[in-house]
């Protein structure tokens, strides 16, 4: 038996207990999908993960029997054909990972999706309770991208010692306007009062691209999902709906940072919640 038919074999295998032997390189890691992975870019595309439901598409009950099993986060059913990478759905919380499916070689009595303690951990599914799962496969798919330019950071300008900055203030400024207009005959007030001063809250950004782009979703309930994730985290995403080749997506961006640190740490805090590809842009 060749080397690529064993490890075929290998996939599609699992025992009585419905543990798959695979060795820990090979497990699936949990991500979000549909987020485009930046350092694949080549030229003006980039590629990220699409829903191939033709390829397979099940949405059915699924157990986790509250056995520990081997080979990471996966799903098995027994209409599976060759192993494959895909999205799985708690169509209950909401909750999904991604990982792989196999094919059940046993009929077991109960729902025929069956997922691994992993894959329950990361789905909140208690152990013999069917919960309704939905297990979509994964596809690569090239979208285009602006392309990214290297980026100049604006030299610091220094104060003179006592003088800080500021921003003109839109209120301070419709008074500048008034007072330089032709002014009408009023009578003189005795003590005129002095008009209160008010300071500017607006951030003001310096830099060429003060946002950080979270990803590149094809669903828009997935660009949500991303976007209460970052407000949980404590950072204020925008939702933007957009379209290229007939085809709509949606981009997560966070920000505008004010400074370059400013950016840096919100990239940080977005790369610890889970979306490691996350890169500055301009809008």
């Amino acid at each position: 038996m060749s080397l690529a038919a064993l490890g075929l074999f290998a996939l599609a295998g699992c025992d009585d207990a419905g543990n798959f032997d695979l060795k820990q390189a090979f497990a699936p890691k949990p991500e979000v999908a549909d987020v485009a992975t930046a350092d694949q870019a080549t030229g003006d595309f980039i590629e990220k993960d699409v829903e191939a439901p033709e390829v397979f598409s099940a949405t059915e009950p699924g157990l986790w029997d509250g056995r520990p099993s081997l080979g990471g986060v996966w799903v098995a059913h027994p209409d599976v054909k060759d192993p494959e990478r895909v999205m799985i759905r708690n169509q209950t919380n909401g909750k999904f990972v991604v990982g792989a499916l196999f094919r059940r070689e046993r009929e077991i009595p109960g729902p025929r999706l069956q997922i691994s303690s992993d894959a329950a951990l990361a789905l909140d599914v208690l152990a013999g309770a069917p919960v309704d799962l939905e297990v979509v496969a994964l596809r690569k798919e090239q979208i285009p991208v602006a392309k990214r330019e290297p980026e100049i950071e604006e030299p610091a300008i220094a104060q003179p010692d006592g003088i800080e900055e500021s921003t003109l203030d839109p209120i301070a400024a419709a008074g500048a306007a008034i007072e330089a207009a032709d002014p009408t005959p009023v009578e003189p007030a005795t003590e005129p009062a002095e008009a209160p001063v008010v300071q500017s809250t607006l951030p003001v950004s310096r830099l060429e691209k003060p946002y950080i782009q979270v990803g590149i979703f094809n669903r828009e309930a997935n660009a949500e999902v991303a976007a209460n994730q970052m407000r949980t985290a404590g950072m204020v995403p925008t939702v933007l709906a957009q379209e290229s080749n007939g085809k709509a997506f949606w981009r997560v961006i966070v920000g505008p940072a004010t400074t370059s640190s400013e950016r840096k740490s919100l990239q940080d805090k977005i790369k610890e919640v889970g979306y490691s590809d996350a890169y500055p842009v301009s809008n």
